[in-house]
């Protein structure tokens, strides 16, 4: 016997279904009208994120859908650091890993942060390292902060720390940066990625959406905390220092799925220094440009504003305008906030910027637990 759930799932499928197939009869063309890519925009309500998370996907069809023929998944939450009105919420990560679950997926949650005291922060200067022992115990201690470390054991998921352990190189066919990234292995041997970021500005990306989320793939003990040496070397292509290395990094990895954390989200000057907006919206679709597309519209900030989405579009990634992409579930006008923009860098002006403080050194030379000479 079917259960109500079961048959307002099959509703569900069958209304996104409907609006895509419909909407390109209309137009004449149903071929080029199916494969425009599809992203749901969900309200919280009455404070149930998994709820929103769970229609969000049905929205694209269901877990299975979205996940066929995949199951080994990680979850890519954005812990940039131990700050909690700055990261993804918990909440997010742990309604995606039992939807995954019960669809008899194998989850893990992988993450590299940034920075955290005493590890490579000093006062209100952050340093560079490549040391292994420093990021290592930065990880634990960010996971454990967030409570990543009880959700995993609760869920029986294991966290991986992208910043070392077994590595391995992901070539990357006309590259703008790095035509060799290394990554961790366990990134090659996952069937998808999912991309699970806090909706926030950001000072050198303007967002940080879906796809930079990805610059916590890029491993501490290769790249440095803070991914001092990605943003030098970006920074000779393109003066974010940020937007490029984005486009090689999502190439060179299987995201597939981004859900985008609007329960409570960032403006001004993020991604750690902004204020906090409550907005109780969830974003989600299978293509990761698209996705992001419409979380920066939702924030009321246009595309053209957002230099990742060129360089996707120069890579031959996703669509190049919000016509493009069929939105499903609320309208974009029905849940926008115009939010107060960030104070924006180019890399090599300031040498590094976290939120809007200016990293004053490319190195260390002062005492500090992670003295980057290494």
């Amino acid at each position: 016997m079917r259960t109500k759930e079961a048959s307002r799932r099959d509703f569900l499928r069958a209304c996104a279904a409907a609006a895509i197939t419909g909407a390109a009869a209309a137009r004449g063309d149903p071929a080029a009208r199916q494969k425009r890519p599809a992203v749901s925009v969900v309200r919280i309500k009455d404070g149930n994120v998994a709820a929103a998370v769970e229609r969000a996907i049905d929205l694209l069809g269901g877990i299975k859908t979205v996940t066929d023929g995949r199951d080994r998944i990680m979850l890519k939450p954005n812990l940039v650091s131990p700050l909690p009105n700055a990261t993804t919420k918990p909440e997010v990560i742990r309604a995606l890993a039992q939807l995954m679950k019960r669809a008899r997926k194998q989850v893990l949650i992988g993450e590299g942060s940034a920075a955290a005291a005493p590890f490579n922060v000093q006062g209100r200067e952050i340093f560079r390292t490549k040391k292994r022992d420093v990021l290592d115990a930065m990880q634990q201690f960010v996971f454990k902060e967030l409570g990543y470390t009880d959700l995993a054991q609760s869920l029986g998921v294991p966290l991986v720390n992208l910043h070392s352990g077994e590595l391995a190189e992901a070539k990357v066919p006309n590259a703008f940066v790095f035509p060799t990234l290394i990554i961790h292995r366990s990134l090659q041997e996952i069937d998808l990625l999912c991309s699970v970021p806090m909706m926030k500005t950001h000072a050198l990306a303007m967002v940080t959406l879906g796809m930079k989320n990805l610059i916590g793939v890029y491993p501490g003990t290769v790249y440095q905390s803070v991914r001092g040496e990605v943003h030098d070397l970006t920074a000779k292509v393109e003066p974010s220092g940020t937007a490029a290395a984005i486009v090689d990094m999502v190439r060179a990895n299987k995201l597939g799925l981004v859900v985008v954390d609007g329960s409570m989200a960032m403006e001004g000057n993020g991604p750690t220094e902004g204020t906090l907006v409550k907005m109780d919206v969830i974003v989600a679709g299978t293509d990761p440009v698209a996705t992001d597309m419409v979380a920066s519209s939702i924030m009321g900030i246009e595309p053209a504003e957002v230099p990742a989405f060129a360089w996707a579009n120069k890579a031959g990634l996703g669509p190049t305008a919000l016509k493009e992409i069929e939105v499903l579930g609320e309208k974009i006008e029905k849940v926008r906030r115009n939010f107060v923009k960030p104070t924006i860098y180019p890399w090599d002006s300031v040498r590094g910027v976290w939120g809007v403080k200016v990293i004053a050194r490319a190195a260390p030379r002062a005492p500090c637990p992670a003295d980057a000479a290494a």
